[in-house]
């Protein structure tokens, strides 16, 4: 017979739980920004097609963007020898003073 309070020796190997929690979302900001109506449109299609958000559409887009555009990764460091601009995990941007 086991007690409430005693742990079983399965209990005592570490926390296994069945479901995991989901791993911790990155910071996120509010962008605001005017488009042509049928990029909106077609922002919204894609990010249907995907089964997705507009908001996910956008960030992995411009990571993308950042990660191909060899000029803009050229300017980019030139920025960070400055010490103005470094880039974050994941292809984001951080300015700094």
């Amino acid at each position: 017979m086991r007690y409430v309070g005693q742990a079983n020796e399965e209990e005592t190997k570490g926390n296994m739980a069945i479901i995991k929690a989901p791993p911790k979302q990155p910071k996120s900001v509010t962008v605001q920004a005017r488009v042509e109506e049928s990029v909106k449109e077609q922002l919204d299609l894609y990010a249907k097609f995907i089964d997705s958000t507009p908001s996910y559409v956008i960030t992995e887009a411009l990571r993308v963007l950042f990660k191909r555009d060899d000029e803009f990764k050229a300017w980019l460091g030139q920025q960070s020898s400055e010490g103005k601009i470094h880039e974050l995990k994941g292809g984001g941007l951080k300015e700094t003073a």
